[in-house]
């Protein structure tokens, strides 16, 4: 399903022609009115040095730059009981700088030589169709789930393709549900089966045929307070349960804040994988007063098995950051963490967070305790001014060290950049 850049720009423009070709038709109503349309550029440096190999892959560093394109449409919907509408999708990855030996970063696929693809890209669709505060969709898709979070922590996003329904026909409550029989990854054109993770360790040796989920979030108290309850099947592999917590509560010149979670997680159907069996929990408690937030976190694995997610997914366990994911089996974790945002101090759209994660209890199967720790430096600043007004650039520099997985030293140096088109 891969494409060259001239293909793709030619989708996109018929795609475009083809929703906005008849105006004047469509002008008393919301499916053009109501229609928004976005391309962000995306400039990605991505490094890692694993100071000590641990495992079967002995690359000692991934090290690429690329740079994405992501388009998005989202039309409104027809006139009438039942509201028709329309949402597009297209992502475009072009390698800048790559090699053999430092490739599977994530930023771009490799090839059946080893080398990286000097493009690759997709264009989905979805149908939606809406009734009332009830929304059909079908196609391409891209959930945030407490099941199945939203990974958008590489070049281009990934998609999945099935079915959803979301309702919020009830004050401060929606309900959500779907099938999804097919993933897009982040760093691929085409179509794959949904796999699994166990912890760090990815599971590529059994596929599943689908992933279900359902739940609800209710907010209340002036929606300060959120209650969740979720569940999600990757079939024949592992069925997962959820329930959530989230409070904000003002107290003179602070905002205090919770996040409360528990996973329970088991095998299903065929067992593709065996036995799995994980309960966990995080909790992640914050202060913030003026330009400061303070934050404390504590998570717990139990069970006989690390934390299942699907492949290459992160979740929202309170401790889980994009390097190391403080999931593994029987592991018990700390986190302190410090933001400050910088416009306390007249400096708009300068923000930074300062990390450090420490986990222990690690069973790792060889007789001894696993450990690992982690430091993590983000500074984000986006212009507020001038001809490139808007342009985002973050930095991030990490250092994750641990006995029983690869060190790692990871720096990142994101560009991103987007223009309203509708």
């Amino acid at each position: 399903m891969k494409q060259t850049l001239a293909t793709t720009a030619s989708l996109l423009s018929l795609t475009l022609a083809s929703g906005f070709s008849d105006r004047a038709l469509a002008a008393d109503n919301g499916f053009v009115k109501d229609t928004t349309a976005t391309l962000q550029a995306r400039n990605y440096y991505f490094s890692r040095d694993f100071s000590d190999i641990v495992g079967a892959n002995q690359q000692s560093k991934a090290e690429e730059w690329a740079q994405g394109f992501i388009f998005n449409l989202k039309s409104g919907y027809t006139p009438g009981t039942l509201g028709v509408g329309v949402d597009v999708i297209g992502q475009l990855g072009l390698k800048l700088d790559s090699s053999p030996d430092r490739v599977n970063t994530g930023l771009l696929p490799v090839q059946d030589d080893g080398r990286a693809a000097d493009d690759y890209s997709r264009l989905g669709a979805a149908l939606k169709v809406r009734y009332s505060k009830t929304e059909l969709k079908v196609g391409e898709l891209q959930p945030n789930l407490p099941v199945l979070a939203f990974s958008d922590i590489r070049l281009l996003p990934p998609t999945y393709q099935g079915v959803s329904i979301s309702s919020s026909e009830f004050n401060g409550l929606t309900v959500q549900g779907g099938h999804l029989n097919s993933t897009s990854l982040r760093n691929e054109s085409g179509d794959e089966k949904m796999q699994a993770m166990l912890g760090h360790v990815p599971q590529r040796q059994v596929s599943s045929d689908g992933f279900n989920f359902a739940g609800a979030d209710y907010g209340f108290n002036d929606k300060r307070s959120s209650l969740s309850a979720w569940y999600g099947q990757l079939e024949d592999i592992y069925n997962q349960r959820f329930l959530g917590l989230k409070h904000s509560e003002p107290l003179g010149d602070w905002t205090l804040g919770a996040n409360l979670g528990y996973y329970d997680s088991r095998q299903d159907g065929k067992k593709l994988l065996g036995n799995i069996d994980n309960q966990a929990f995080f909790s992640l408690l914050s202060a913030k007063r003026g330009g400061h937030t303070f934050y404390l976190g504590y998570q717990g694995m139990f069970g006989d098995s690390a934390f299942p997610r699907v492949f290459a997914n992160i979740s929202p366990l309170g401790n889980e950051v994009p390097t190391y994911e403080f999931a593994y089996t029987d592991e018990r974790s700390w986190q302190v963490r410090y933001d400050y945002d910088f416009a306390a101090l007249g400096v708009p759209g300068l923000t930074s967070t300062v990390r450090y994660i420490t986990g222990n209890n690690v069973d790792t199967g060889k007789g001894y305790e696993g450990k690992d720790r982690e430091r993590d430096l983000d500074l984000g600043y986006v212009l507020q001014s001038g001809s490139l007004k808007g342009l985002g650039i973050r930095v991030r520099n990490v250092m994750a060290r641990s006995n029983y997985r690869s060190d790692i030293d990871e720096n990142r140096l994101i560009l991103s950049y987007t223009w309203s088109l509708l």
